[in-house]
């Protein structure tokens, strides 16, 4: 129900291909748009309560019962975000979010202590949905059978939770599983911003890895948080606190099947049901709509322009060049770069597909290995 849910709401985005998403979902056309027939027309295509939404003769105890079930059910959920679900499930007459939270306080479910806290800062979004996604490991936790190190990936510009994955490692193998899972699903971004660890990178001024190479090879460009800044990352690390005090905090889970259903579950409310205080209580749902690009299963090969001296990388990261040897990052050994004359007399470029790596310079004194000078990263 999970995913027939976040189907229709991708395929009711503006500008959506229905027959791709389809095809990445694995449905007929026929089903797709069955489903998005239903859905349009109000009723429901999960296996939920066929009640009316609105009860216009509902007793002003009616309202304190579905207010204080609400809390039952997302206990970590304020005044705010109450009135707004209870609007966007079709209560009638919800009162204010003020009076909401007094009838919590009258039945003891919140403590005196607990206020809104609403900083005065200026957030900065992407205008579109996929110009970025932010990726990040949120710390592992143990588990009855071992550990679970959630993965999680969120939509810069809508905050919708894009994967969010219960796995059992941080290698490389594993992340590119899942980032294959949601981009056949989503579609491409246009940049992903990770920090500076492993898998994705290797300490500040080391960001070529095994990964972020294929991320150039499918044409997804990247870049890292500042060193020591996780707030570069901030929405993704928001997601993460939220992530831990409804998911995690004094909760034991068996394997790491559970983890995931858990995980499934908080996404679905996530995205779909809870209000978000950066989007003006509006669900990242309805932010979001799934990227144009999709994934490419097989990969053409990389062409260069004729003029271009073509290198096959080798082990350790070394080419030849003009009879000496240079270093470029070795998570390029095994892949083809382009050498191209700068402006600049005997200064060359480093080019991967569209890329720049490095800049070569044969003016330096030859070496028993050549420096290269690293190109900084152009978001």
């Amino acid at each position: 129900m999970q995913n027939r849910m976040e189907f229709v709401r991708l395929a009711s985005a503006e500008g959506a291909n229905v027959s791709e998403l389809c095809r990445r979902f694995g449905i007929s056309r026929k089903t797709g748009y069955k489903w998005l027939t239903r859905h349009r027309a109000g009723t429901d295509v999960s296996d939920r309560s066929r009640r009316p939404r609105t009860s216009p003769g509902r007793t002003d105890a009616a309202v304190e019962t579905a207010v204080l079930a609400l809390r039952t059910e997302q206990p970590s959920w304020g005044g705010r975000k109450l009135r707004r679900r209870l609007r966007d499930q079709g209560h009638a007459a919800v009162p204010a979010a003020s009076t909401i939270t007094a009838i919590l306080s009258r039945h003891g479910r919140i403590d005196a202590a607990e206020a809104p806290r609403h900083a005065a800062f200026q957030r900065f979004e992407h205008d579109r949905p996929n110009a970025l996604w932010q990726m990040d490991f949120k710390g592992h936790f143990a588990h009855a059978t071992g550990r679970c190190h959630p993965l999680t990936v969120l939509d810069d510009h809508s905050r919708y939770s894009i994967s969010l994955s219960a796995c059992a490692d941080e290698v490389t193998a594993t992340v590119q599983e899942q980032l294959i899972a949601a981009f056949r699903r989503h579609g491409l971004p246009e940049r992903m911003n990770m920090d500076n660890g492993s898998p994705w990178g290797d300490g500040p001024g080391c960001r070529y890895t095994p990964l972020t190479v294929w991320l150039l090879r499918i044409g997804v460009r990247f870049s890292h948080s500042r060193a020591y800044h996780p707030q570069t990352n901030g929405k993704d690390e928001r997601f993460h606190r939220t992530l831990k005090r409804d998911v995690l905090h004094g909760r034991n889970y068996d394997d790491l099947a559970a983890c995931q259903r858990a995980f499934d579950r908080f996404r679905e409310v996530y995205n779909a049901e809870r209000p978000h205080e950066a989007l003006d209580l509006a669900v990242p749902a309805s932010r979001y709509r799934a990227s144009e690009r999709a994934y490419p299963e097989i990969l053409a090969p990389i062409e260069y322009d004729p003029t271009d001296l073509v290198r096959r990388v080798q082990q350790g990261g070394l080419i030849s060049f003009k009879g000496r040897p240079f270093k470029v990052p070795q998570a390029f050994a095994g892949q083809s770069i382009a050498l191209r004359p700068t402006t600049e007399d005997g200064v060359w470029d480093a080019v991967f597909i569209a890329h720049k790596l490095a800049r070569i310079d044969l003016r330096e004194p030859a070496r028993s290995v050549q420096p290269v000078t690293h190109v900084p990263e152009q978001l």
